[in-house]
């Protein structure tokens, strides 16, 4: 068939000497993915290398006790978008304009977000977590400083444990969602404690 040039179609189709386009066009289009970086529980402190992989994400998600406006400063997901939440410490940061809770959507499903510690002040109860949230496909919660996935049941409830200094049990972490309409994969981080 040769070149194919718009502007050549376009003309001809102009002047009418284009009686008939055999052209086929194929779009493959791949879902569209996202990378969201997790965090929660930083207390005025982010660690660096986590720091660095939110830059990694397209979004960033912090579930509470944030305990500094500086460390949402710090966050600088690829896109810009940062999904913050209240902790049981933040009732004074950003004059208490944080909300408790928030929804998002992304690709595949809904995800919720709050610190946790209302239900359940040392051990928040993942059932009161499901009923709360029941059109999430994912929960995140902090509080306890303790990373975890619970995949035993819709919704999922994961925990990235804590990304500052305090009470890291083992270290500073953080998760990565990445997620497209057919599937979420959760990867787990844990950096050493610094000296």
């Amino acid at each position: 068939m040769g070149n194919f040039s718009f502007e050549k179609t376009a003309h001809d189709l102009i002047r009418g000497s284009l009686k008939k386009c055999n052209t086929r066009i194929s779009l493959r289009l791949e879902p569209m993915t996202l990378s969201v970086a997790i965090i929660s529980d930083t207390h005025a402190h982010l660690d660096e290398r986590i720091t660095k992989l939110i830059t990694e994400c397209d979004y960033a998600i912090h579930a509470g006790d944030i305990c500094s406006e500086a460390i949402l400063t710090a966050m600088k997901p690829k896109t810009g978008k940062i999904y913050a939440v209240a902790g049981n410490n933040d009732m004074y940061l950003n004059a208490g304009n944080i909300p408790n809770s928030i929804q998002i959507d992304l690709p595949g499903g809904k995800v919720a977000i709050e610190h946790g510690h209302e239900h359940g002040m040392h051990q928040p109860s993942h059932d009161s977590l499901r009923k709360a949230y029941p059109d999430a496909k994912v929960i995140v919660y902090g509080h306890t400083h303790k990373m975890l996935q619970d995949k035993d049941e819709l919704p999922w409830i994961i925990n990235p444990g804590a990304a500052g200094r305090t009470r890291t049990r083992g270290g500073p972490s953080c998760l990565v969602l990445t997620c497209s309409e057919p599937e979420w994969v959760i990867k787990e981080y844990r950096f050493s404690e610094e000296g």
